[in-house]
C-alpha cells in the first residue's frame, strides 16, 4: 500500500515554467547567447546551477556560475511577485488537501531552488501539507539523476516500494524510475515536448486521482 506521495512542484502543482522561461530568456538575451527552444526544453528538470554550467560549456559566458544564478533569481523573483494570475494548477490543490487529511504523508522534491519553493509554497499555503521539503540545489547532479528521489524516498515514512513520484517531465520520470519509485507522468498542458513513456501510468487531470486510488497502486 502506497504511504507516501512525492510531488515535483513546477508543471505539476504550480505552473512557473512560464515564468522561469521569462527570466532566462531575458538573462540570455543580457548574456547575447541564442539559446533555442529545442535546447532549452532540454534542460527541464535542472537545477538553476547545472543548466548555466551546462551553458558555459556551450557558449562563452565569461560570468561565473554564482553570479549567472542571481541575476536569473532576481529576474523571476520580480515576474513572480508581478504575475497576479499564477494558479495552482488544476484539481493539485484538492488532490493534495484529500491525500493530507486521509493520513498520506506528502513530500517534495523540486529542482527548484529553496527561494523559489518558499515563495510558491507561502503564497498557496502549501506548507501545512508536506512533511519535508527537498530542493535540487543541495545537489551536485539534477534530474534524470536519481538522488533527489532516493533522498525524498529516504524521508519517507515507509520503504521506497511504498512510496510514488508524481512528475511532468521526462528528466524527472527518468530519475524517479532510476530511483527505483513506482512513477505516475502527469501530461501537463504546460509541459511542452515531454516524453513521459517511462511512466508507470499517465494522467491528464488530476481528478483521476484520489486517495482510495493512490493507495491502491
Amino acid at each position: 500500500m502506497i504511504q507516501t506521495v512525492i510531488f515535483d512542484m513546477d508543471g505539476v502543482i504550480v505552473d512557473t515554467e512560464p515564468v522561469h522561461s521569462y527570466a532566462y530568456f531575458q538573462h540570455f538575451e543580457e548574456l547575447n547567447i541564442e539559446v533555442t527552444e529545442e535546447m532549452f526544453t532540454s534542460f527541464m528538470g535542472n537545477s538553476t546551477r547545472n543548466t548555466f554550467q551546462k551553458l558555459k560549456e556551450l557558449f562563452p559566458i565569461g560570468h561565473d556560475v554564482e553570479d549567472l544564478i542571481q541575476r536569473k533569481r532576481d529576474l523571476f523573483n520580480d515576474a513572480f511577485d508581478n504575475k497576479e494570475d499564477l494558479e495552482l494548477l488544476e484539481g493539485v490543490e484538492k488532490l493534495i488537501k484529500d491525500l493530507h487529511q486521509k493520513g498520506m504523508q506528502l513530500i517534495l522534491a523540486s529542482s527548484a531552488s529553496k527561494v523559489t519553493i518558499d515563495r510558491v509554497f507561502t503564497r498557496f499555503g502549501l506548507h501545512q501539507y508536506f512533511t519535508h521539503i527537498v530542493s535540487g540545489e543541495d545537489f551536485p547532479k539534477s534530474k534524470p539523476h536519481p538522488a533527489i528521489f532516493e533522498y525524498a524516498a529516504g524521508l519517507s515514512i515507509a520503504s521506497k516500494e511504498n512510496c510514488i513520484v508524481i512528475e511532468d517531465s521526462t528528466n524527472g520520470i527518468i530519475a524517479a524510475k532510476a530511483a527505483g519509485i513506482f512513477c505516475i507522468g502527469y501530461n501537463s498542458e504546460h509541459s511542452k515536448l515531454q516524453d513521459l513513456s517511462l511512466a508507470d501510468v499517465v494522467i491528464n487531470h488530476f481528478d483521476e486521482l484520489s486517495f482510495e486510488k493512490v493507495a491502491r497502486l
